[in-house]
């Protein structure tokens, strides 16, 4: 595929998760064969999106109509840093000019935009540094993002936002009732994939691969799960009883990585009974697919979480937990570098919308819970609204809930632009956060 013809690709899908499209469903639209290579522009893009932004701005104050602005932003985020750049920035210019005169949406505007792209390479200096000042530039986030975060986080928020904008690694949870993590990192190493043991089942390769490469990835050995998404059950069945009878709710499941973590660690012999709660009947047939795979069994269920009227009598028996998992829906925006559209897709007023969905979650299962059992809540936010406040305002409420020692809000380390070698490794995973609940005795 022509570069111009990559490049139309990317503008499009930019142009489209603008108008509110998640960045999935715009690479879904994009040929099968061709994704991976426009993905990984795409998500480069996203990365850089703020600063293309602000130079077009102070090229052409008057917005250009929104196809040609999308493939004008595109040339800028690939060019505006020549260490960064994939290619040539002076054939990044003639390739975007050459898709803007293959396109019916962009050829009235061919010849301005090529006039502002050669005017950058000659001005380049001095328009990056005209725009270094401005927060959008700086960080590639909306400025509602960044205040937000010098408020919640006063001593961190710099890091959360670089952070944001490097790349995630591909961790793996090693499948310890098939393996060890001893034994996979020589798998690993057998066949040339480094990687660092983090945490009690996590791998972190040094480079990504395709998951069909990895030893026994069909068989169940391993699955991919970001560090931080692997402590939730050890933080759920820590200090349980597992040779006893547990029943355990993992609500808002899907994908079902961390249904499975749970089997995984309980282990085949002890006598855990998983349910797995999805509203969303695709979602939710992807958790058994991920069962599947891994050999695991649990019951599914497609119903809310809020209404346990529909579904717990009839499915549970209208039995107490003694477990349950609420990874509950939040902005996440502590997953920003694997998902680099989340910031441009998401609103200041989603904080508050989703912080009155979770509240509402937390109060229709807490009452699930036995006495001296718990709930775990969990979010992929670093936001406050979802994780510290909400559990403030939970425990404020309810008089029989104790919060148990719990990581809380996780920040995500920084990785070298260049290298994309983490400054603190033992911290290399997303940004999440965790509060342990117990029910004290009436």
């Amino acid at each position: 595929m022509a570069l111009w013809q990559q490049l139309a690709q990317v503008a499009i899908a930019l142009q489209a998760i603008r108008g509110g499209q998640s960045g999935t469903a715009a690479l879904a639209a994009v040929r099968s064969d061709l994704r991976p290579g426009v993905q990984s522009l795409l998500f480069q893009v996203l990365r850089q999106a703020g600063r293309a932004e602000t130079l077009r701005r102070h090229m052409a104050p008057r917005t250009p109509p929104p196809a040609a602005d999308a493939l004008l932003c595109t040339a800028l985020a690939l060019c505006w840093d020549p260490l960064q750049s994939p290619y040539e920035p002076f054939t990044l210019v003639n390739q975007t000019v050459e898709a803007a005169k293959h396109d019916p949406a962009t050829r009235a505007q061919a010849s301005f935009i090529n006039g502002c792209l050669r005017r950058f390479l000659r001005e380049r200096e001095a328009l990056v540094a005209a725009t270094d000042g401005e927060p959008l530039a700086r960080w590639n986030h909306p400025r509602w993002w960044i205040d937000r975060l010098r408020k919640d986080h006063p001593s961190t928020w710099e890091q959360i936002l670089a952070a944001n904008n490097a790349h995630a690694p591909m961790t793996l949870r090693v499948n310890k009732q098939k393996t060890t993590v001893g034994q996979y990192l020589i798998d690993l190493n057998a066949i040339d994939i480094g990687a660092k043991a983090v945490g009690g089942s996590g791998l972190v390769l040094e480079r990504p691969v395709p998951v069909q490469t990895l030893p026994g990835f069909a068989q169940g050995w391993v699955s991919v799960q970001d560090a931080a998404a692997q402590r939730a059950a050890d933080l759920l069945l820590e200090g349980l009883d597992l040779a006893q009878p547990l029943r355990v709710l993992d609500a808002c499941a899907a994908p079902g990585g961390k249904t499975a973590h749970l089997l995984e660690h309980a282990g085949t012999d002890a006598p855990l009974e998983v349910t797995a709660l999805e509203i969303d009947p695709v979602r939710a047939s992807r958790i058994t697919e991920t069962l599947d795979r891994l050999g695991l069994r649990a019951q599914v269920v497609v119903a809310d979480a809020a209404l346990p009227d529909t579904w717990w009598p009839q499915h549970c028996g209208g039995v107490l937990f003694d477990a349950i998992l609420l990874d509950a829906p939040c902005t996440a925006s502590g997953i920003v570098r694997r998902h680099p559209d989340v910031r441009w897709l998401r609103r200041e007023s989603d904080i508050a919308q989703l912080a009155a969905i979770q509240a509402r979650l937390l109060k229709a299962l807490w009452p699930l819970v036995r006495a001296g059992g718990r709930l775990l809540y969990c979010t992929c936010s670093v936001f406050r609204a979802e994780g510290e406040q909400q559990v403030q305002t939970f425990l404020a409420h309810n008089t029989d809930a104790v919060l148990l020692p719990s990581p809380g809000h996780l920040i995500p380390a920084v990785r070298d632009s260049r290298t994309h070698v983490p400054d603190n490794p033992a911290s290399d995973h997303d940004g999440f956060f965790y509060a342990l609940l117990q029910k004290s005795a009436p």
